[in-house]
Formats: C-alpha cells, structure tokens, sequence
C-alpha cells in the first residue's frame, strides 16, 4: 500500500475571480523499468523534462498550481511540494525564483527517495495508488476553494512501465473516481503501449501518447500536454488511437476477450467456475445439451 503523506506546507491560495488550473504529475521513478534497466541515465533526461513541462505550466498563468509525485515500486510520495518544510533555496541569476524552487525542491526529494530504496527485489509500480493520491490532493484543495472559484483540474502519468492486469480493479476504481470529480487523466507511455491507461484517458476525456522517440520528450509533453482540456479542441493533436478495453479476470490477472461474468458481483473469471470467489454465489453446473431424436414421419 502507499503512504498516503500529502504536503503540509501552506494551502494554495484561490480568489473567488480566479480560474486556477491545478495539475499534478505523476512521474514513475521505478528503476525496474525496462528503459531504466538498460540505461539509468533516462531517468535524469525524464526528471529534466518533467521540470522543464512543469514551470511552462506555471508560467502560463499566475494563478496556475502545480504539484509532482515520484511512484516507486512500494510507495508514492509529492516530491513537489514535499512533506516536510520547504527548503531554503538560493535565487540563480537569469532565472526565475519560483522555477528555482520547483526544480531544487523536485530534484532533493527525488534523490531522497531513490536513495531510501534499498530493497533487492523491484516489484511493478503503484500507478494506481498514485493515482488515488493525486485524486485526494485535489480534493482536498477543492473543499477549500472559496464558492464560485473555477478550479480545473488534471493529472499528467509519465512511465515507461508495462500494463499492469493485477492493479486492473484498482485502476477502475479511480479512473470512474477522476470521471466523477470532473478530473482529466492523460498518459505519456515512455517505453510500451498501456492499455489499461489509455481505458482511463478515454474514460476522463484525456490525451494518451506513446512517444515515438525518448529524445524529443519534452517536445511531446509541450505539444500535447501543456495546453488545457478545453483548448485542445482548437488544436492539431495526434489522432485518437483505438481503446483495447479487454478486462482483467479475477483469477489469474489476465487480459481475456471472452469470458464468465458474475451475476451478482459482476466478477471476471476465464473460466467457469461454480462459485464465484468474489461474492461466494454458488450457479448451477450448466447440464449438457440433450439432443431430442427426430420423429419418423408415418408413411399413408
């Protein structure tokens, strides 16, 4: 399970005549991905890129908010704004003070991360969990906002892991939470295709894009990512590839194209089973076919 520890310093502050938009980054910093065991230096070509995509952000607006998390493979935590107190940064001459902060702070919590995980086994990441932290950030600065503020919200996934089919009801569950929140989720695949995120960007209305060259990446996030949901409609953006919206079974963690459904709890199995594990119902063991012999006409 995650660590659900969200940021303590000061609230973001929202006027009643602000349209604020809030985005939160989720970066996958798991270092058993593919493309991070072949090469460890992507990671510092990412992380530069995510800081980079993020001041565009805020310097789009003054009123804009930003927040990054780091997954890892047995937590997640904001690495922008952290947990503990702000830290004491220096300005650097040419650039601006508030850029300063986002790209130190990110940097010193992402190491201290890194650097706590010393276990030798790396299990998949905890997109999901991430995920659902993201989405109680963002509500929790919606129950603060002042009446009639307009706050938009979205969340920006960056990982090059594969699909996860043992998170599949975890990740239903907050991809139809974002859906209800009026949160747009969009996914950068780094490495291979997801298709249980890119079931989430359509859910949403978000934008999924799995970039065709790591060196241009902040390119891609530029043109694809920086602009928000309702001026996307006026821009030329890559075609919408189609959804593969195969479930996962219950009993293996599987994507199947066909199989058994729960009546009751609406569990997914690949193959019969006389009680469902989900919910204990017992069914009936379907009988075989009886064929009826054909009745010989009577000759007059």
């Amino acid at each position: 399970m995650n660590n659900i520890v969200l940021p303590s310093e000061k609230q973001p502050e929202i006027t009643s005549t602000d349209e604020t938009s809030l985005l939160v980054v989720i970066l996958d910093s798991n270092p058993g991905q593919k493309m991070l065991r072949e090469n460890p230096h992507v990671l510092t070509q990412c992380v530069d890129s995510v800081i980079a995509f993020a001041n565009s952000h805020l310097m789009q607006k003054a009123q804009n908010k930003l927040a990054i998390m780091a997954c890892h493979s047995k937590t997640s935590q904001f690495i922008y704004p952290g947990p503990s107190k702000p830290l004491d940064v220096r300005q650097v001459d040419g650039q601006y003070e508030a850029f300063t902060i986002v790209e130190k702070t990110t940097k010193h919590n992402l190491a201290k991360l890194l650097s706590s995980e010393n276990s030798a086994v790396i299990t998949e990441s905890l997109l999901a969990g991430a995920i659902a932290m993201a989405l109680c950030y963002i509500a929790r600065i919606q129950r603060i906002k002042p009446p009639g503020a307009k706050l938009n919200c979205r969340i920006l996934v960056v990982t090059g892991s594969g699909s996860s089919a043992s998170q599949y009801m975890n990740y239903m569950n907050v991809f139809f939470t974002a859906q209800k929140q009026n949160v747009v989720i969009d996914v950068c695949a780094l490495d291979q295709h997801l298709s249980l995120l890119q079931q989430g960007c359509d859910i949403t209305n978000g934008l999924y894009l799995k970039v065709p060259q790591l060196q241009g990446l902040l390119q891609y996030l530029l043109w694809v990512f920086l602009p928000e949901p309702p001026i996307r409609e006026k821009l030329v953006l890559p075609p919408p590839v189609k959804v593969d919206y195969r479930a996962a079974c219950f009993c293996h963690r599987e994507l199947i194209d066909i199989g058994f459904v729960c009546s009751v709890c609406l569990s997914i199995f690949c193959k019969f089973s006389p009680i469902c594990t989900t919910c204990h119902t017992v069914f009936k063991v379907p009988a075989p076919l009886t064929v009826k012999p054909k009745k010989k006409k009577i000759k007059l």
